[in-house]
């Protein structure tokens, strides 16, 4: 059972990733991925910020204590000018309380300023890399529509497409029902005109006129066929008459072998 229940499992995950690998498109995802950096870089500044707002907190404490410290000092050196050493010892008593404020202060404020000098440069190295990664981005989103648009521009031209293949399969039912109706028209024809079917619009001719027309069609391409061949035969005889005509002629302007013993000219030996 638990056998199954693994196989069960295996299948739903492997369907499960199959379609959401269908869904999932890189464009988005790398859009997904950038703002989530940026929040991210966001984070870190408003830590720098709260971070600088604390430092800057403990700046003025210690400036209020420091001045505090120079009153009690101040009051100290007069009430022993005034021979009043229990006001003096008590001045200095609180001007050393203070100091330990101070001291204590002192070290916050400088925990704070390297906490914030570390966060500064973490969010500058930060910012760098979201920027790198954003032009890695729009470079890997236009690469991906050109493929994407190359691969469209392939599959119509093979026929291949959702698009087209809806357009073939119309093209191909189209042409189906229209060879059926011409079928079925030309099958009507040949039913007509041998009379198995009556033509109710009385523009259909009756067998007799049809037998008639047929023969009349056979006359007609026979008398065609005896003037052709009376035209070829003429055309002979003008042609046999010509020749003959220019071989007469040639024989009358050849003059006799004994005219030309006649016309040459004679010289008598010595």
């Amino acid at each position: 059972m638990s056998g199954v229940m693994k196989r069960m499992g295996m299948i739903f995950r492997a369907k499960a990733n199959k379609a959401l690998d269908r869904a999932e498109d890189p464009r988005e995802t790398l859009d997904y991925s950038y703002q989530k950096q940026l929040e991210l870089l966001q984070k870190v500044r408003r830590g720098v910020a709260d971070v600088a707002t604390s430092r800057k907190r403990l700046e003025l404490q210690l400036n209020q204590l420091q001045t505090q410290s120079a009153k009690l000092e101040d009051q100290g050196r007069k009430a022993l000018a005034l021979g009043r050493e229990d006001l003096a010892r008590e001045a200095l008593s609180r001007r050393a309380a203070l100091q330990q404020q101070v001291s204590d202060l002192e070290t916050q404020h400088q925990t704070l300023a390297g906490e914030e000098e570390k966060l500064t440069l973490a969010a500058q190295r930060l910012q760098a890399k979201v920027d790198a990664f954003r032009t890695k981005k729009e470079t890997i989103k236009a690469t991906y529509t050109a493929a994407q648009a190359q691969t469209r521009i392939a599959e119509s031209f093979s026929g291949i497409s959702d698009e087209m293949s809806d357009v073939g399969v119309a093209i191909q039912r189209a042409e189906d029902k229209t060879a059926q109706l011409q079928a079925r028209a030309g099958a009507i024809d040949e039913l007509l005109a041998s009379g198995a079917l009556d033509d109710h619009s009385g523009l259909a001719k009756d067998d007799i006129q049809a037998e008639l027309d047929r023969l009349s069609g056979g006359t007609d391409v026979e008398l065609e066929l005896q003037r052709m061949k009376a035209e070829l035969a003429g055309g002979t005889d003008r042609q046999q008459a010509i020749e003959g005509g220019q071989g007469a002629a040639a024989q009358d302007q050849a003059p006799s072998q004994g005219q030309q013993d006649r016309q040459a000219p004679r010289f008598d030996k010595q």
